[in-house]
């Protein structure tokens, strides 16, 4: 086994997640609503402008806007107009079961609740800095190998047996496959990094990993690389 020492070094909340949406979305959107002359407007109010054309609409049809946006490319119409109207009252970025699109549902339902001034479930998601420190400087490199799946397996005993993640993916964290990993995590990224230890900074659901804020420092172990 490989003994690190995760240390949470910061937690906050978020209410969007950082550059979820670009000036290039919002255009993107306005012609899909076949606003006149888009791409005159300045790009400092093409947010607003783009808020505003959607609630122009009922938020169902501007929920299927947003979602065909997004995933046109991935879901039917069929399915697209069934999540616009779930999207209203359901929080899809935690109860849909493809995970892969927990994300998109996240920033959909954001620009919506923002533009409808809450008439969409709110979102909140969670950032953390994260250090990880290995025993063996060498088993540093276990995290180079899927990191959302190993980073998870260091991140879950810091939280309670009772844990979503410890209920729902159990076996994963225990070693097993976890396909599902990279979107429960859904933005990673490492800073920092010494001989030995790593500072991840994660973005994710306050679904999965909003006991985290309660982690105080501890010991966690992976299983040795083959």
């Amino acid at each position: 086994m490989s003994t690190f020492t995760v240390e949470r070094l910061s937690f906050q909340h978020l209410s969007e997640l950082p550059h979820a949406w670009q000036a290039a979305d919002y255009l993107a959107l306005l012609t899909q609503l076949d606003f006149d002359s888009p791409e005159a407007i300045a790009p400092a109010e093409l947010k607003e402008m783009c808020q505003l054309a959607l609630t122009d609409l009922e938020p169902a049809a501007a929920a299927e806007t947003v979602l065909t946006y997004l995933f046109a490319d991935q879901l039917t119409k069929g399915q697209l107009d069934q999540l616009a109207h779930q999207l209203q009252t359901e929080k899809l970025w935690e109860e849909n079961p493809n995970f892969a699109l927990h994300q998109g549902f996240f920033n959909a339902t954001q620009l919506l609740y923002e533009a409808y001034n809450g008439k969409f479930p709110h979102p909140q998601a969670v950032e953390f800095n994260v250090k990880v420190t290995a025993a063996d400087p060498a088993d540093l490199a276990l995290l180079d190998h899927e990191p959302a799946a190993t980073l998870l397996r260091l991140l879950a005993p810091g939280l309670s047996d009772r844990a979503l993640l410890h209920r729902l993916f159990g076996e994963q964290l225990a070693g097993g496959e976890f396909a599902e990993a990279p979107a429960v995590l859904w933005q990673l990224s490492a800073s920092e990094k010494t001989a030995s230890s790593v500072v991840f900074d994660v973005i994710s659901s306050d679904y999965w990993l909003e006991e985290f804020k309660f982690a105080d420092t501890y010991e966690a172990s992976l299983p040795a690389a083959d």
